[in-house]
């Protein structure tokens, strides 16, 4: 039996727990304060152990908070990202939807910053230990109400690999021609080899076995126009050309065609909504039939506009199992990752002083000087 006939097997040799944050003296108080800029362990189980459920609530600071999962005795946390990133909201914007994996529901859709339970169901197995913790890096106290439950084993499945998650940003994009529309011929540049494997937007580089389960993508689109036509380009187990996945479109990445329709299916689809939301999107891919294996590394990333010529902020999430615990990319610091904003009255997009990150902005070659040219005249034509 496989798939939902799972549900009727009896097993033995599972015993089934939880760790909350319920009030032990009795009372209704069920949610633990974490100071600002203070963490706090919510659960410090020993395997062998799978952990099968997350439930998390909380009023706020969906970006500030980060998760933090530490398997074995690793040195650093295989999981280690945002609070909302994290469970597929991005932005510090919550939203109900429904994937395979991840859960949200609200009363209020679409808004920063307010009440929001989140679940996760991916399994994380461990043999001796997990560290399940919670980072405050806001400047006020946090308050979290949560569940972890898990099961405790006779043994782990010996194939089974340790779950990782980590949180990348860029905010602007380097683009190299971010007036450009998409979609115009002026945006049609070549991009392939290792300019494409340089300049494309990462959203995961990892070493050693594993394979890689899908990811979600958060966009602030500043251009107000078409924000994709990246094709996702990965490579597993080194460089060469093509890559071994090549596709046609962000938007065809993600499962989806003609843009991103505003629906949330148990494989991919949109948590949030540019169209709900002013220009905020975040979508999300997983393959649970079909993940991407790899032996020595993968680096997956997505050309953002065609041939890189956008420069909105970019944010994703990678998932992964691994055969070993690795280290999670260092999100950007707080003040690097909080939201860009938009000013109520102009509508225009404000960034925050020091939230900017742009590891590269791409260099221009010939073919893109004459494009960025040909686009002034269109739109300004001598007359």
């Amino acid at each position: 039996m496989n798939g939902i006939g799972e549900i009727a097997r009896l097993k033995s040799g599972r015993r089934t727990r939880r760790i909350s944050s319920y009030d032990v003296s009795g009372r209704n108080m069920d949610y633990w304060k974490i100071p600002a800029g203070q963490a706090r362990v919510l659960a410090d189980i020993k395997g062998p152990t799978c952990i099968t459920h997350l439930w998390m609530t909380q009023a706020n600071h969906y970006r500030e908070c980060l998760i933090r999962i530490t398997f074995e005795e690793a040195k650093s946390p295989g999981i280690l990202v945002p609070l909302g990133d994290f469970f597929c909201l991005g932005h510090g914007i919550v939203n109900s939807f429904q994937s395979l994996y991840f859960t949200a529901s609200t009363r209020n859709n679409n808004r920063f910053n307010t009440g929001c339970a989140l679940n996760c169901y991916l399994p994380m197995f461990f043999r001796k230990r997990a560290v399940v913790e919670l980072v405050n890096e806001s400047e006020e106290e946090h308050r979290q109400y949560f569940y972890v439950d898990y099961e405790e084993l006779d043994e782990v499945p010996e194939a089974a690999g340790y779950l990782h998650a980590e949180f990348r940003r860029t905010n602007p994009f380097g683009g190299w021609g971010h007036e450009i529309r998409v979609n115009s011929p002026e945006a049609d540049i070549v991009n392939k080899e290792r300019p494409a494997w340089e300049n494309n937007y990462l959203i995961l580089e990892t070493k050693g076995r594993g394979h890689f389960i899908g990811c979600n993508l958060s966009v602030s689109n500043f251009q107000g126009t078409w924000w994709g036509e990246g094709d996702d380009m990965i490579w597993v187990d080194g460089y060469k050309w093509p890559p071994d996945l090549h596709g046609t479109g962000s938007e065809d990445f993600l499962n989806q065609a003609w843009g991103m329709q505003e629906n949330a299916f148990l494989r991919n689809g949109s948590s949030i909504h540019e169209l709900k939301n002013n220009g905020y999107q975040t979508s999300y891919i997983f393959y649970p039939e079909n993940p991407v294996r790899f032996q020595k590394e993968i680096r997956v990333s997505i050309e953002h506009g065609h041939g890189n010529h956008l420069a909105n902020e970019m944010s994703s999430v990678a998932y992964w199992y691994a055969e070993k615990p690795a280290a999670a990319v260092r999100p950007p610091a707080v003040a690097r990752r909080l939201p860009v904003s938009r000013d109520q009255f102009s509508n225009r997009w404000v960034q925050r002083p020091g939230g900017t990150v742009t590891p590269f902005v791409i260099k221009l070659n010939g073919e893109m000087k004459r494009m960025k040219a040909a686009w002034r005249k269109k739109i300004s034509p001598k007359k």
